[in-house]
Parts: C-alpha cells; sequence; structure tokens
C-alpha cells in the first residue's frame, strides 16, 4: 500500500503556476468586457438646452431647444408656471444628440411682458430640464 501511494505524482510546479497565471487572464478579460459594457449604458445622458424663448404674439411662446446629450431625448410634455402647455394634443418630438440644428416648439400660451416664466420640459424617462426667463417689455 505505501508503494502505491508513493508512485504517484502532483503537478509540477511550472504546469500549476501556468494554469494559474491563464485562469487569472481570462477572469480578468471577462471583467473587462463586463465592466465595459455596464460603462458605455450608463454613459448615455439626456440633456436639452434651450437656446431661446421667442415670446411672440400674445397667446404663443416659441421655445428653441437643442440636444447637448449623448443619447436621444423625446420631449412628451411642456409646462409653463405648472401648467401644462404642450402634449396634451401634440405628438411627442425625438431630438437626435449632438444635432447642430434646433428644434422648436410652438406653445399656447397667454403671457404678460415682464413676468417670470418657468418652462419644464419633460421627457418619458421622468427626466425634466428647466428654463426660466422673463418676457420682454
Amino acid at each position: 500500500m505505501r508503494k502505491l501511494l508513493k508512485s504517484r505524482k502532483a503537478l509540477s510546479p511550472v504546469v500549476a503556476a501556468i494554469i494559474l497565471i491563464a485562469v487569472t487572464v481570462a477572469v480578468s478579460i471577462a471583467v473587462a468586457a463586463w465592466m465595459g459594457a455596464l460603462t458605455f449604458t450608463f454613459m448615455k445622458t439626456e440633456e436639452l438646452k434651450v437656446t431661446y424663448a421667442d415670446f411672440g404674439t400674445a397667446d404663443e411662446v416659441t421655445l428653441t431647444v437643442q440636444n447637448t446629450g449623448t443619447s436621444k431625448v423625446t420631449v412628451s410634455e411642456i409646462w409653463v408656471n405648472g401648467v401644462k402647455s404642450w402634449g396634451e394634443t401634440e405628438d411627442p418630438v425625438t431630438i437626435d444628440p449632438g444635432a447642430t440644428d434646433s428644434t422648436s416648439f410652438v406653445i399656447s400660451y397667454s403671457w404678460e411682458a415682464g413676468k417670470k416664466y418657468e418652462f419644464e420640459l419633460r421627457t418619458p424617462t421622468a427626466n425634466k430640464f428647466f428654463y426660466t426667463c422673463i418676457a420682454p417689455l
């Protein structure tokens, strides 16, 4: 019986080291790929910038906006001073990221000269973008 146990051989230290290195490299590649996928998923951001508010006629305001984020933004509602003023009958508008051209929204709202107005643009993903200005005199 003792002779049987003495004749067994274990892995040599060199082979064991090579196997450990190979497993470590394989696991690190898998973790790097997983983290890279997470990073690109979370890096997409919605960001709208109101570039201009034109108080045209007494019953409408035109907002000009640009998408400065890294993903498409869909505007589904626009609120003015806490009142939903756009989005009841209008279809949602999707704006591509990095677009050099602006998108305009015509909002039916009776405004007064010299009064402060807060515009709130809402998206289906529950993001809100605010813009505050004073109507010209």
